[in-house]
């Protein structure tokens, strides 16, 4: 039997933004945000069309004005993963972009302005059945809080998100969530912690300005990974200086490594050593850049000797073992043929796949099975 993930994530009030839900027993939704400028309608659509590919749940792209307001219309009509509209202290654009068909709003109240404007922006998103996220972030806190803590801190977070919170609560809206994000580990995860035990809202997790791809993932993956193991985080954002789409993977990856959520395949490696009977690291690069279109999940173990291959091919749903003069190829745990150096790849891939159509044919009959039955 497979180990299953030991974690108990922290029960919260579900949201749904657009057809995707957050919070509750959902699973935790991956995220990312466009590069592109919202302007410019055919790029964004294209960006956001390859962050779903990817696997993105919800996308957000910001709309710094009224202008890019109109596009953001426009983006929405040609993609159908759900679309947060980023925006800070301007109102009409809030009340623009719900009436346009945005999934959810990424404002904090206290910047939108005056009483009035922040009941219209409320009233907007209620009206339109639009959830709010409330996103407080270190490098931008209210003024008075940088004079009382003298600089951000995980009180100074929590306590700039409750400022919000308790707008949003004095009109009686509580679909929103909450981020709380600084580029220090120890901050992001302190505040993250408190304000887990002070509201039942959904947590939208994330490492700000966490770095390129390889600092920022490892950032990012220790940070998130604490909090994960908590049971805290109902959405993720992995923030690099990066392809966006790089985002989504990382971000995948930390959810598979805790067994949180299961997508594409789940590559077993090992490192290599000169007791490996074929060359493990190019294997590895060739199936990877092969099989980057895969969403199925699939355990693939790829071992370059018979210390530790047996083993591990034993628990993969396809394991290689490398073995002289051939390697030995597992299906389901048993051994099943031998594999030549020269063609290993293709043949790797070849089964691969052909076991990703089967499992795919078998979810499809389920499903097919369960219509029916419900008919």
């Amino acid at each position: 039997m497979k180990f299953e993930s030991p974690i108990q994530r922290r029960k919260s009030r579900q949201i749904w933004v657009g057809n995707v839900p957050v919070g509750g027993d959902a699973p935790i939704a991956v995220q990312s945000m466009t590069n592109t400028d919202t302007l410019d309608v055919d790029a964004t659509v294209k960006q956001v069309t390859q962050l779903q590919d990817a696997g993105a749940d919800i996308v957000r792209v910001s709309v710094p004005s009224l202008e890019a307001a109109e596009t953001f219309a426009k983006i929405r009509q040609q993609v159908n993963v759900p679309l947060v509209a980023d925006i800070h202290f301007d109102y009409k654009i809030a009340l623009k972009v719900a009436e346009l068909g945005v999934d959810c709003l990424r404002i904090n109240p206290g910047n939108i302005g005056r009483e009035d404007r922040i009941s219209a922006v409320i009233n907007a998103a209620r009206d339109s059945g639009v959830p709010i996220r409330i996103g407080v972030n270190a490098g931008s806190l209210e003024k008075d809080l940088q004079k009382k803590y003298g600089e951000p801190t995980p009180d100074a977070l929590v306590e700039s998100a409750m400022r919000h919170i308790d707008i949003l609560d004095r009109y009686d809206f509580q679909d929103y969530k909450v981020s709380l994000k600084a580029s220090d580990v120890f901050m992001t995860v302190a505040a993250y912690r408190k304000i887990a035990n002070q509201i039942e809202q959904p947590l939208h997790l994330g490492i700000t300005e966490a770095g390129g791809l390889r600092s920022g993932t490892v950032k990012s993956s220790v940070g998130l990974g604490m909090l994960l193991m908590d049971g805290i985080g109902d959405t993720i954002r992995i923030s690099l200086a990066a392809d966006p789409v790089q985002e989504v993977k990382v971000g995948f990856d930390i959810l598979k490594s805790l067994k949180l959520r299961a997508k594409g395949i789940n590559f077993i490696a090992c490192p290599s050593c000169s007791r490996q009977n074929f060359d493990v690291v190019q294997t590895m690069n060739d199936l990877e850049a092969r099989l980057d279109d895969v969403t199925t999940p699939l355990d693939v173990a790829i071992i370059g000797c018979i210390v530790n291959g047996p083993g591990e091919a034993r628990e993969a749903d396809i394991g290689l073992t490398g073995g002289s003069p051939a390697n030995l190829l597992y299906l389901d745990g048993v051994p099943d043929h031998k594999l030549e150096n020269e063609s290993l790849v293709d043949n790797l891939e070849r089964t691969i796949r052909d076991k990703i159509a089967q499992r795919d044919a078998a979810s499809a009959d389920d499903k097919s099975e369960q219509i029916i039955v419900k008919g």
